[in-house]
């Protein structure tokens, strides 16, 4: 068989084992929600609050379907025509052409330009978030962090393109099975080093002290067979006022982390109930599931992309010959971004599922609804969320289920519906 088949066998494969996967670790049916009870929930919020928090969201709505239409009509102006190419080649000139200045140079460029243009609605959107008083930071600070992002990605991004263009020319008509194996190796890579390297590049992390909080949550990862090295407490409060903790890390590595911010606006049960749901993600596996999802779908979307790099029609827009060569970097950011919009949707829908058992969980390991459904009202208002959104948002890109909808959970818990 030609490589050509090989990858349409290949990709097949992945695409079982990733419905697989999917059927046997997404928990498909979430906790009851009473439509009844998320109305009941919405009425005991504070009505200035819900209206301030809905008018944060209208006044960021623009910015966030803007930021996403402007950068998916600059993606397809620079990857389905030749520009694209033609940025690329300028920056490889002054280094005779070489493809190492290419694949790296250009690629910064073309990625660099998206950023630029969209620059101006991240700046926006900071203005909106320090009027509102979400935001703490200074021009100063937000420009550090808008610098730190930059400089991860390119130290990423970088050692992606250099992998992925020496592959092409080693093994021209194979590099998309080399390519699809390390694309899943590096899934599972940063799921480990981020944490541990990146995280301590946007955060400081000091040692929770000891008292009866730090007794509390590390006893509640004893009971819940979650087995915790320490208690962190991030400095969260120099860029936000925003609340919210999170485990991190595997094994001997993993950590309960929370906001200073959470500590200054709830009370210790509700930081409890939040660092429960979180316990609930590494009790069910949650990281490993999604690095798993995330492997096999990296490595399909390299199987896909050799694939399409035999639709001529698409090569000849973007003014390229191979999809493998650096002068495409602009059309594999294009069909990575139109990828990208496309699956946000199912990805959504996938992530409030497991957010909803994690709920469930929380519920369970505390048997507290009342301290669940309080701190999930705090978060809703401390956070500017709107806490029933419109409903077409909330499907296409809504990542946990709506606060009505898990004060809800609370109310039907406590009724001893499961």
């Amino acid at each position: 068989m030609t490589p050509r088949w090989w990858a349409v066998l290949t990709l097949g494969g992945l695409a079982v084992a990733l419905l697989a996967v999917a059927l046997l670790t997404i928990p498909w049916q979430r906790p009851p929600a009473p439509r009844a009870d998320q109305v009941a929930a919405l009425a005991t919020l504070p009505g200035e609050q819900v209206e301030r928090a809905r008018e944060f969201r209208a006044t960021l709505r623009p910015s966030t379907w803007g930021g996403l239409a402007l950068g998916l009509v600059l993606a397809l102006l620079l990857g389905l025509t030749p520009l694209g190419a033609r940025l690329v080649e300028l920056c490889g000139r002054p280094f005779g052409d070489h493809w190492v200045a290419q694949a790296l140079l250009g690629g910064f460029a073309v990625v660099f330009l998206a950023d630029l243009l969209t620059l101006p609605i991240g700046a926006w959107r900071h203005t909106v978030l320090v009027r509102y008083g979400l935001s703490t930071q200074g021009w100063g600070g937000w420009a550090a962090d808008l610098l730190k992002s930059y400089a991860v990605s390119a130290v990423i991004g970088g050692l992606v393109l250099l992998g992925f263009y020496t592959l092409t020319r080693l093994a021209p008509q194979w590099w998309w099975a080399f390519g699809a194996a390390g694309a899943a190796v590096l899934v599972v890579l940063l799921s480990f080093v981020l944490p541990v390297l990146v995280e301590p590049v946007f955060n400081r992390f000091t040692p929770m002290a000891d008292g009866p909080l730090r007794t509390e949550l590390m006893h509640l990862a004893a009971r819940d067979g979650v087995p915790v090295k320490e208690v962190l407490v991030a400095d969260a409060s120099r860029r936000t006022r925003a609340v919210n903790a999170y485990v991190s890390g595997f094994g001997p590595t993993r950590r309960i982390v929370v906001y200073d911010t959470l500590l200054e606006e709830a009370t210790p049960a509700e930081v409890a109930s939040v660092a429960a749901h979180e316990l609930g993600h590494a009790a069910d596996n949650d990281v490993f599931t999604g690095t798993l999802l995330g492997a096999l779908g990296a490595a399909a979307a390299v199987v896909a992309l050799y694939l399409l790099g035999s639709w001529t029609g698409v090569l000849r827009a973007a003014g390229v010959d191979s999809i493998g060569e650096p002068r495409a970097i602009a059309l594999v950011i294009a069909v990575a971004t139109v990828a990208g919009l496309v699956s946000s949707p199912v990805q959504a829908f996938v992530s409030r599922r497991i957010e909803a058992r994690a709920d469930a969980h929380a519920l369970a390991l505390t048997g507290d609804a009342a301290t669940f459904e309080s701190m999930q009202a705090r978060l809703s208002t401390v956070n500017l969320g709107d806490p029933d959104p419109p409903r077409w948002e909330y499907l296409y890109g809504a990542t946990h289920p709506s606060t009505v909808e898990r004060m809800a959970a609370a109310r039907a818990y406590d009724r001893g519906e499961r």
